[in-house]
């Protein structure tokens, strides 16, 4: 395999250079972010690897802090103008200026001559004074490839087109619009295509660069709805039986109902969790990435009663919506009396000769004066929305984001549709109890938990589930 590009991401300080490498890289944890100026003093390296290769290896510099007096000092090392700007770049770094006045732009310099070409990153907020275009000549000066990525171009602040006409003027016509915060779709393939015309003859290399990242983003999103999928054939399944002394007992039930409630919400903990790890962002980094989650709290409640009407009006016609409670007790025979029972005759000795279908269950829970808790349709409808929410603002959240994380809008239809069809799909997980993961485990030995294993039937409704719910995501 050839060597990897080598990029120099390069820029004033506090431009956002090591937020654009987090992005880059799905490397929450690399170098320091803040909004304090000049936090990176040494040059760092990070790969970003393809098949376990590094394709690309980005070199992250300190910020240029005072272009226009080295230029000055350049201009003296080379009073008549007889060497080429490269040549007066390492005159100037053989210097003690170098490891003195001017010690971190030298560490800047000294990257790009050693570098394939260089990400000039460049907050667009900042007014287009004087000192960036000495920053400019500085980086012209080492005679390699710039490549301008324009940073926090969604910000209202945003002075786009001054600075698209500053780098025209300086020759730099090729430019990237990248938010690091919130990085655009489809914003790295332009990237690297962008760079692939300043690196022709690395052109095939960075082509499979970006094919590779986006086979890998098309696999996130596969993972995603997979796992919403199954969190929302874990919550279909669930059911818990209750006496009915127990039921008629408004305390007991309302510790019975609570107890369902936090069972469903840390079920929808889990998936979070896995969801921020399948993006790469960590579990409890409150000061990197601080999601409603991320310290045990939940932005939205799934057995909020105008939650649950919202649902019930995105369900319509295709799925049944149960009470405005969240979790109801499953009457749905309590009505029929032991003569209307038997008088089901043929109906009922079906049910029960073929090993005791739900039907059966139910009659057998009525003779047993038994009632069952389990999830209605409403709340499962907000938990897969709630899920697929988050899948979406991940998908849309660079590494080194600190503001809490937003909803995604657009799509809201599609998505509503698309998990509709998914939960109609998932009704037979109801008549399987034991297909909720681990279940029984609660107040029992930890290794019932690890002793469970799906059945197929349940894992081909997964999948099934993953491919409606993949086209909300997309949405």
């Amino acid at each position: 395999m050839s060597e990897p590009i080598r990029i120099a991401v390069v820029g004033h300080t506090n431009a956002g250079k090591t937020s654009l490498l987090r992005t880059l890289t799905r490397r929450i944890d690399f170098g320091a972010v803040s909004d304090r100026p000049g936090t990176t003093r040494h040059v760092e390296s990070v790969d970003l690897e393809i098949d376990g290769r590094p394709a690309v290896r980005f070199y992250d510099t300190p910020g240029l802090e005072d272009a226009v007096a080295l230029r000055e000092h350049l201009a003296r090392i080379d009073p008549a103008g007889q060497a080429t700007p490269p040549e007066r770049i390492r005159r100037f770094l053989q210097g003690p200026e170098a490891h003195g006045a001017f010690e971190q732009e030298a560490k800047v310099l000294r990257a790009m001559l050693d570098i394939d070409a260089a990400f000039l990153v460049i907050d667009v907020r900042e007014p287009v004074l004087p000192k960036f275009r000495d920053e400019i000549e500085l980086l012209n000066a080492c005679a390699r490839p710039v490549l301008p990525v324009l940073n926090f171009v969604r910000d209202a602040a945003s002075r786009e087109a001054a600075w698209k006409e500053l780098l025209s003027a300086y020759g730099l016509h090729v430019q990237v619009r990248f938010d690091a915060a919130a990085p655009f779709v489809g914003a790295e393939r332009d990237l690297y295509g962008d760079l692939a015309t300043l690196l022709r003859d690395r052109r095939e290399l960075l082509r499979g660069v970006a094919d590779a990242l986006e086979a890998e983003a098309a696999a996130r999103r596969r993972a995603a709805a997979a796992r919403v999928a199954e969190l929302l054939v874990d919550a279909t399944a669930l059911r818990r039986s209750v006496p009915a002394t127990e039921f008629a007992d408004p305390a007991r039930r309302d510790a019975l109902v609570a107890a369902l409630r936090k069972t469903v919400f840390d079920k929808a903990q889990r998936c979070a969790d896995d969801l921020l790890a399948l993006y790469g962002f960590r579990q409890g980094d409150a000061a990197e990435a601080p999601l409603p989650m991320i310290e045990g709290r939940w932005a939205l409640d799934f057995f909020n009663p105008e939650a649950m009407k919202d649902a019930g009006l995105r369900l319509g016609k295709g799925a049944a919506i149960g009470a405005a409670v969240g979790a109801v007790a499953d009457l749905a025979v309590a009505g029929l009396s032991l003569g209307a029972g038997v008088a089901l005759g043929g109906a009922i000795g079906s049910a029960v000769s073929q090993g005791w279908g739900p039907l059966g269950r139910k009659l057998a829970n009525k003779l047993r004066d038994v009632h069952e808790l389990t999830v209605e349709d409403g709340v499962l409808f907000t938990l897969a929305a709630w899920q697929l929410q988050l899948a979406r603002a991940l998908e849309r959240r660079g590494h080194a984001a600190t503001r809490r994380i937003e909803a995604v809008d657009g799509g809201a239809d599609a998505a509503g549709e698309s998990i509709a069809a998914a939960l109609r799909a998932a009704q037979p997980a109801r008549s399987h109890p034991e297909w909720e993961s681990g279940q029984g485990a609660a107040g029992a030995l930890q290794a019932v938990r690890a002793l469970w294993r799906p059945a197929p039937q349940r894992e081909a409704l997964v999948a099934t589930l993953a491919g409606l719910l993949q086209a909300g995501f997309e949405a």
